[in-house]
C-alpha cells in the first residue's frame, strides 16, 4: 500500500463520512471566529433555532475593526458606530452560546492567529478552522488550519463538521542556510515570487528540507501563514523538537504527563518515506535575499538590489503588470532599493510577534526614524506587548520615534480607522499588497520587519544588511 502524507493523515484522521470522491465531512477540533466574519452565521443559526454543538470548541476575538491606539488598555473603545456595532453583537452572541471570547478590554486580545497559538490551543495533529485565509499559519505548528466562507462558519458552529473537498499534495523543500539578515518573510516571498500566485492552487503544501528544519516555531508560522497568498488551501511541517517543545510549554489544559505523552505522538506525525506528492519543488535557502514586493500582488516581488521586471510577452499578463505599475506608480527597469516612503507599518499575524519586534528593536536601537516618516509598531496580542515592554524593546522603538500601539489587525487591512491616504507609500511587514489593501490608493510594499525597520529610519527601501549591518550581526 502506498504511504501517506501528513496532509492526508491528517485529513483521514478526522474524516466523519465520505461524501464523494472528492468530498469529506471532516470534523474540527477547534474553530476561530472574529467579529467580521460571524454575524451572519450565527443570524443563520437563530433563524434555525439551532444551538451551537460544540461550544468548548469554539473561541472568539475582536481583532480586525477594533482601533489601535496607543491607551490603556481599559480605555480601548471602538468610535466607529458599525464596527462597534459589529463587536456588540459578537459579543453578544459569544456569550449567548457560551462561547469564551477575548474582548475589546481583555489582556490577552490580540490577532487571532497570533493568540490562539501562544495560549497553547493549536496542537500538532488538529484541525483548525477559521474564517481568515490566514489560517494557514497553524501549519507551523502541524495542524492542517485553513479560512472559511460565512455559510460554513454556520455549518460548522450547527455541526463541528465541514463539507470539505481534498486538496492534492504538493511538497516545497528548501536546504541550505538562510544568510544572515535574510528572514522567513524573504523566504516566502522568495517562493511564491518563483511558483507564482496561483502556483498552490488546490494544494496543501508541506515544508522540508534543512532550511526548514532550522527555522523558529514563530518564523514557520509566518512562512505556512503567507503560503496561502500562492493559493495553497493549506500548508504544514511536520513536528519536530521546536515545535513540540513550543505547544508543550503553553498548553493550559493538561497535566505535565498528559503533556509528554502526547509529545511523542505528536514526533510521529510526518509523511510516509514511501508517500508520493503530485507536485515537488527544491530551493536553495542561499540564493534567498531580502524581498521587496513592487506591484499589487504578493508574487510581483524581487531582491532588494534587483529591478522590477520588463513587461512580459502575453498580452493578458502584460495588461496585469501594466496596470500594476500604474497604481504604484513605478517603471519597469526601476530600482526598488532608494525608492522614498511616507509610512512604515510593523504588524499582522504575519509579523507581529515577539521575535519580529526583537529584530526591529535591534536595527532602530540607538537609531531614529527619518523625518517625514510615520512608522508604527501594532503588537500581535496583549501578551506580545507586555513581553515586549518587559524586554525594553518597547521602549527602544518609542526613544527611535515609533507608535507603540495596543493589539490588533489595524493597518493590515484598513477596516478600522488605520488607514493609509490615497498615494502614500507603505513599507509593511503584511501579507497582501492588493489595491485599496491599506486605504484607497494607497501604495504597500511587503517585506520583512528588518527591512521595514531600515525602511523607517532611512525614509526609503534600503537593504538592510548594507545599511545596519552590525545591529544584525
Amino acid at each position: 500500500m502506498e504511504g501517506k502524507t501528513l496532509y492526508r493523515k491528517i485529513v483521514d484522521s478526522h474524516t466523519v463520512l465520505r461524501v464523494d470522491e472528492q468530498h469529506v465531512a471532516l470534523y474540527a477540533d477547534l474553530h476561530i471566529m472574529n467579529e467580521y466574519t460571524s454575524p451572519q452565521a450565527f443570524a443563520g443559526l437563530a433563524e434555525k433555532k439551532l444551538p451551537v454543538r460544540c461550544p468548548e470548541k469554539q473561541m472568539g476575538i475582536v481583532d480586525h475593526v477594533i482601533p489601535t491606539h496607543p491607551v490603556a488598555r481599559d480605555a480601548r473603545t471602538i468610535m466607529i458606530d458599525a464596527a462597534a456595532q459589529q463587536a456588540a453583537n459578537f459579543t453578544r452572541n459569544c456569550r449567548k452560546h457560551g462561547i469564551h471570547l477575548f474582548d475589546v478590554q481583555d489582556r490577552e486580545q490580540g490577532i487571532e492567529h497570533v493568540v490562539a497559538p501562544e495560549i497553547g490551543l493549536i496542537r500538532p495533529g488538529m484541525v483548525v478552522l477559521c474564517g481568515d485565509s490566514h489560517t494557514t499559519t497553524y501549519g507551523a505548528l502541524g495542524a492542517l488550519g485553513f479560512g472559511i466562507g460565512t455559510s460554513e462558519v454556520e455549518h460548522v458552529l450547527a455541526t463541528q463538521t465541514l463539507i470539505y473537498r481534498v486538496a492534492k499534495d504538493m511538497r516545497i523543500r528548501v536546504d541550505g542556510k538562510l544568510a544572515a539578515g535574510v528572514s522567513a518573510k524573504d523566504l516566502v516571498l522568495y517562493i511564491i515570487a518563483r511558483i507564482g500566485a496561483q502556483g498552490a492552487r488546490g494544494y496543501a503544501v508541506e515544508y522540508g528540507g534543512s532550511a526548514i528544519e532550522a527555522l523558529s516555531a514563530e518564523a514557520r508560522m509566518t512562512l505556512c501563514n503567507m503560503t496561502v497568498e500562492a493559493g495553497a488551501r493549506g500548508a504544514l511541517i511536520a513536528p519536530d523538537e521546536t515545535s513540540v517543545r513550543y505547544v508543550a510549554e503553553r498548553i493550559r489544559d493538561m497535566p505535565g504527563e498528559a503533556i509528554a505523552a502526547a509529545s511523542e505522538q505528536w514526533r510521529a506525525l510526518k509523511s510516509d518515506a514511501d508517500a508520493v506528492f503530485d507536485i515537488e519543488h527544491r530551493f536553495d535557502a542561499t540564493d534567498v535575499a531580502p524581498y521587496v514586493t513592487w506591484g499589487t500582488s504578493p508574487d510581483q516581488a524581487i531582491p532588494v538590489g534587483g529591478r522590477i521586471p520588463a513587461l512580459p510577452g502575453a498580452p493578458v499578463e502584460q495588461a496585469n503588470v501594466a496596470k500594476a505599475l500604474n497604481y504604484m506608480g513605478l517603471d519597469a527597469g526601476a530600482a526598488i532599493d532608494g525608492l522614498a516612503v511616507d509610512h512604515v507599518f510593523i504588524g499582522s499575524c504575519t509579523n507581529a510577534r515577539i521575535e519580529d519586534l526583537r529584530e526591529v528593536a535591534a536595527v532602530v536601537r540607538g537609531r531614529k526614524v527619518a523625518a517625514g516618516v510615520r512608522a508604527m509598531v501594532v503588537p500581535g496580542s496583549g501578551r506580545v506587548r507586555e513581553q515586549a515592554e518587559r524586554e525594553g524593546l518597547a521602549a527602544a522603538l518609542i526613544a527611535a520615534g515609533f507608535e507603540w500601539r495596543q493589539p490588533g489587525c489595524s493597518m493590515c487591512l484598513a477596516m478600522n480607522d488605520d488607514v493609509l491616504k490615497p498615494g502614500q507609500r507603505c513599507a509593511s511587514t503584511t501579507n497582501r499588497n492588493f489595491e485599496g489593501r491599506q486605504g484607497r490608493g494607497a501604495r504597500t510594499h511587503l517585506m520583512s520587519p528588518a527591512m521595514a525597520a531600515a525602511a523607517a529610519l532611512a525614509g526609503r527601501i534600503v537593504d538592510v544588511r548594507k545599511e545596519y549591518r552590525h545591529e544584525q550581526a
